[in-house]
């Protein structure tokens, strides 16, 4: 199999998919198994690019923080210069935690359908051992490997959902600054900072704790 061949037939496939997304990630799961990508191989993967994509975001909502912080903490009598400069530069910061927030979102739709069809799967191939205490090995390690993923999904979707809080307090800063860029207006947002900054803490904690659930379900995968 080369990287080019599957490439081609994964075009091939998405222009021809269902019109539904969960049509389409079936497609697409099914052909990259034809080219010998198996199911297990990519809930790894995909499960890889969901923990690189909430690593990628903890690092954006730092961010946005760091440029809330220089927006608020900002003394004396700055000049119109500068505080544009300052909100330039926190508006697009909140516009790419927007961005890396959805990624995030996908990358998370993307194990879930690939765990679906895998788990679905391996579920059906339990009638056909004839060898009893064979299956039963495999009817546990299904459920131990279900069990830990549903640890990882409920572990990447409360980080998920804190992000939405988050943004939004960021938004509601970014829209009153917008038509209130003075140092009045700058100091009346100080008193929010200690609660922002918190909020944004509790969500890098949940994104820390996502990130190393998924660091424990590929090693479990990689060594079961």
């Amino acid at each position: 199999m080369t990287t080019a061949r599957l490439t081609v037939a994964l075009v091939l496939a998405a222009s021809l998919c269902p019109a539904t997304l969960s049509g389409c990630a079936s497609t697409g799961i099914a052909v990259r198994e034809a080219f010998g990508y198996a199911k297990r191989e990519q809930l790894v993967d995909r499960v890889g690019d969901a923990r690189d994509e909430q690593v990628e975001a903890k690092k954006q909502f730092e961010s946005a923080l760091a440029e809330f912080l220089a927006v608020t903490g900002v003394g004396g009598s700055p000049s119109t210069k500068e505080l544009e400069d300052r909100y330039a530069k926190l508006k697009d910061s909140y516009e790419d935690s927007e961005t890396q927030a959805q990624q995030v979102r996908d990358r998370i739709a993307d194990v879930e359908n690939v765990a679906e069809a895998l788990f679905k799967e391996w579920n059906a191939e339990l009638g056909q051992y004839s060898d009893q205490s064979i299956r039963a090995v495999s009817e546990k390690q299904l459920k131990d490997t279900r069990d830990q993923y549903e640890k990882l999904l409920g572990a990447m979707k409360a980080a998920s959902a804190k992000m939405d809080p988050v943004l939004a307090k960021f938004k509601d800063q970014v829209l009153f600054l917008k038509h209130n860029l003075n140092a009045r207006a700058i100091s009346s947002l100080q008193g929010t900072a200690t609660q922002v900054e918190s909020d944004v803490s509790a969500l890098i904690a949940e994104m820390q704790a996502a990130i190393d659930e998924a660091d424990a379900f590929i090693k479990q995968m990689q060594s079961s």
